[in-house]
């Protein structure tokens, strides 16, 4: 059987094009088992995996509570709010006091870049990042290369822009680091002030016209204006942002080609996208919720099959 070079999922860069590989072919086998039936498998039968959430989630605590039901793992939840971090306790003690209670895998949501790969080097567990501050959020990244395969037969070759918040986003980065591995020429589209200065040397297209970036891609992937992160002002109003950046149905239909219109949630309906372009037939989004479970599967799965867990 076939391995991940890595014994944790802590970020994109972390993995080669191989092991993306690996995991959307694995992805292919368990989208199978989901629409059976009986949508469930044995393989990580007696196997105890840790949901530890320090930030709010919905579609992705969701979707990796499933993906662990459907593989039969046991399965413990954490939110921080309700436990003792809030009453000052440290990262590592609370993680530490969870896997005495012999936990064999984490998933973790934390808004501080880099807490994974800290946690890495001070526990014997495995985790994986289900998204760190506006660093990184491999599962998401995945899921929508999937998608795009799911819908083209391949990603390479695929020009992909991806349009917002793209300095807030955790999404934008492992999505760029993804496509480029596989193939496919990427482009960000936004407003300066929500561009990182150090975009360029990813090696990606900067495009400030939503008309001509759209005209350009194959798949348009619309990210949320994330107002909590926000700690300045980056424009006037979102009135003023859904004017220049938000796609209605009228500038879908005005373009020269159909494109795949994608979103990671959750959406803003009538900001950064309108509902008629949201529940289209050139939208994937439903598509991305499906397969998000099936990839996060084959994430859990290939990681407990490779190491001895603890």
């Amino acid at each position: 059987m076939q391995q991940l070079s890595n014994r944790h999922l802590l970020g994109i860069k972390d993995l080669t094009e191989n092991d993306i590989q690996l995991i959307l072919e694995t992805a292919d086998n368990f989208k199978e088992v989901i629409n059976r039936p009986i949508k469930k498998v044995p393989s990580l039968r007696d196997v105890t995996i840790a949901n530890i959430f320090f930030e709010n989630s919905t579609r992705t605590k969701l979707s990796f509570e499933l993906a662990q039901k459907r593989l039969s793992a046991d399965i413990i939840n954490f939110a921080a709010s309700s436990s003792s971090v809030s009453k000052g306790e440290t990262l590592i003690d609370t993680v530490n006091n969870i896997l005495a209670m012999k936990v064999d895998m984490i998933v973790m949501r934390h808004p501080y870049a880099g807490a994974g790969i800290f946690l890495s080097k001070h526990i014997n567990a495995q985790i994986i990042n289900a998204g760190d501050g506006a660093h990184e959020h491999p599962t998401q990244a995945l899921l929508d290369a999937f998608s795009i395969r799911q819908k083209y037969g391949d990603v390479a070759g695929k020009k992909v822009v991806i349009v917002g918040d793209i300095l807030h986003s955790r999404v934008a980065l492992s999505n760029i680091l993804c496509l480029q591995k596989l193939g496919a020429e990427v482009m960000v589209c936004g407003p300066t002030t929500l561009m990182p200065r150090y975009i360029k040397e990813l090696g990606v297209k900067v495009e400030h016209n939503l008309r001509k970036a759209l005209n350009w891609c194959d798949v348009a992937n619309m990210l949320r204006i994330q107002l909590e992160r926000f700690e300045i002002k980056y424009f006037p109003s979102i009135r003023e942002y859904s004017m220049m950046y938000g796609l209605n149905k009228q500038i879908l239909d005005s373009l020269d080609k159909e494109i795949t219109i994608m979103h990671p949630g959750p959406i803003n309906r009538g900001v950064e996208i309108t509902s008629d372009v949201a529940d289209s037939k050139q939208s994937i989004i439903l598509e991305q919720v499906e397969n998000g479970v099936a990839v996060r599967m084959a994430v859990m799965y290939l990681l407990a099959s490779q190491y001895p867990l603890v």
